[in-house]
């Protein structure tokens, strides 16, 4: 048998097996360097310890069942680096860009995929695109790198203090929430420079490629430059900002008596801007998520599962799918038969990719929250009571939006529930929709049945 023959036919055959495959075998080479002594400063670490850390870095999430900054050494804090760094930039876009490098054609759904991930049509060439993301990528964490030396440098001697910049801005970026900081960056909570630049690498990571390339081809078209941007990226930025004031607003108002009661102003509202922007994927935190209502809680896991933008480091549903889920419902309450935005009319390809992807994200979350129930139904160290549920719940949502934020129960899991968890960042991170055309059948049938109504609702 011609072994490279038939690894072209079956593995380059689809974009998303590629994706699956490569992620895959980051989070193995991963847990196994961390098994290695010297990674470790204890010298060991439990494999399901070591599998989780690796799927969280890997899949940009931030979850820790141990203490990043004192448990692993310099080697071993490196390798969560990397692999958040390939898991936030590099899974899909070199999986993808390897495809078409290696001279194949994705087909209909790695052509969908190379679209919405990457471009508007599909045409640029490889190299173009992979410069692009790389050079964006480097050039906004340096940027970031430099603005947080200069703080954590008053109190760190300076390699230590670059290396803390460096390892910061890469996972705000990445929107992974590790840090090296035993309490997170809540000792920042008051810092004006650390509460703009990390919210401001995460908003970055989080709008997504596709849209920074279509800015960049705006500023250099002539005329008006919001009209030279492509619906993708008036839908990505609009919301993002209109999701921001909102979410900011809210966490302000739910939390000013309560997590909020003792700090100034000016402090009120940058945790509660933190809050906002951290929330939808990234993971970091300047207030304890346990101290939170229960209110909040609950508001902060529907920004966990909306997510950030389409094509970006972040996870959850998306932004756009959940922007595209409003207007159809909006048209359907003005009894339009087309859902328009911008002047634009959205295609029924995209109104039927976001149900599909919301409704999978919605039975996962489902599925994986029931069985980590029944995980740790008899796990004291999680909590006893009702209170429970909102706690595992809000686990769940985090890991699936590959989001980070805690409320301090990830460590005292059973060995079940973090496995559960491990499922939940892998699915969070390429996506359901992704994993169901993965292991689905996508032969188009030659013969269609006669429509008949269901009634609905």
């Amino acid at each position: 048998m011609n072994i490279p023959l038939y690894i072209s036919q079956h593995f380059f055959r689809s974009p998303t097996r590629v994706a699956v495959t490569s992620f895959s075998l980051l989070i193995m080479a991963g847990t196994m360097l961390l098994k290695m002594p010297f990674a470790v400063t204890g010298g060991n670490i439990r494999f399901i310890d070591a599998l989780f850390t690796c799927v969280s870095a890997g899949s940009v999430t931030g979850l820790g069942v141990v203490d990043t900054g004192t448990y692993f050494t310099l080697w071993g804090q490196l390798i969560i680096m990397l692999l958040i760094q390939m898991g936030g930039v590099g899974i899909m876009t070199f999986s993808t860009l390897f495809i078409l490098m290696a001279g194949r054609k994705a087909g209909i759904v790695g052509g969908m995929t190379i679209k919405d991930t990457y471009t508007q049509t599909g045409e640029r060439k490889p190299i173009d695109i992979l410069f692009d993301v790389l050079l964006f990528t480097f050039m906004i964490e340096g940027i970031g790198a430099v603005l947080l030396f200069f703080r954590f440098v008053q109190q760190f001697e300076w390699p230590r203090a670059a290396y803390l910049a460096i390892f910061h801005s890469v996972g705000a970026f990445c929107n992974a929430g590790f840090s090296l900081f035993p309490n997170n960056l809540m000792d920042y909570r008051g810092d004006w420079l650390v509460n703009l630049v990390v919210p401001g690498l995460i908003i970055s990571g989080g709008i997504g490629f596709l849209v920074f390339f279509d800015i960049k081809r705006a500023i250099r078209t002539k005329g008006s430059f919001w009209r030279q941007l492509s619906l993708q990226s008036k839908l990505v930025l609009a919301s993002t900002i209109i999701l921001l004031l909102v979410s900011t607003g809210v966490i302000f108002w739910m939390e000013m008596k309560n997590s909020l009661l003792n700090l100034p102003l000016n402090e009120k509202i940058l945790a509660s801007f933190f809050e906002a922007v951290t929330a939808r994927t990234a993971g970091f935190n300047t207030i304890d998520q346990a101290m939170l209502s229960n209110g909040t809680l609950f508001f902060v896991i529907i920004l966990m599962f909306i997510g950030a933008g389409a094509g970006s480091c972040g996870g959850g549903v998306k932004i756009t799918t959940v922007s595209v889920l409003m207007l159809l419902g909006l048209s359907h309450v003005k009894g339009e038969d087309r859902s328009q935005v911008f002047y634009r009319s959205l295609t029924r390809t995209s109104m039927e990719k976001a149900v599909s992807a919301v409704f999978l994200s919605a039975l996962a979350i489902l599925v994986c929250s029931m069985a980590i129930e029944m995980a740790e139904e008899f796990n004291p160290a999680v909590g006893m009571g009702r209170g429970k549920f909102l706690d595992l719940l809000f686990e769940t949502v985090s890991a699936f939006g590959t989001v980070g934020l805690s409320t301090g129960i990830t460590g005292k899991l059973t060995d079940v529930g973090k496995f559960i968890l491990c499922i939940m960042m892998f699915i969070g991170k390429l996506g359901p929709l992704t994993l169901a055309l993965t292991i689905s059948n996508r032969r188009a049938k030659k013969f269609h049945y006669a429509e008949e109504n269901v009634m609905i609702g």
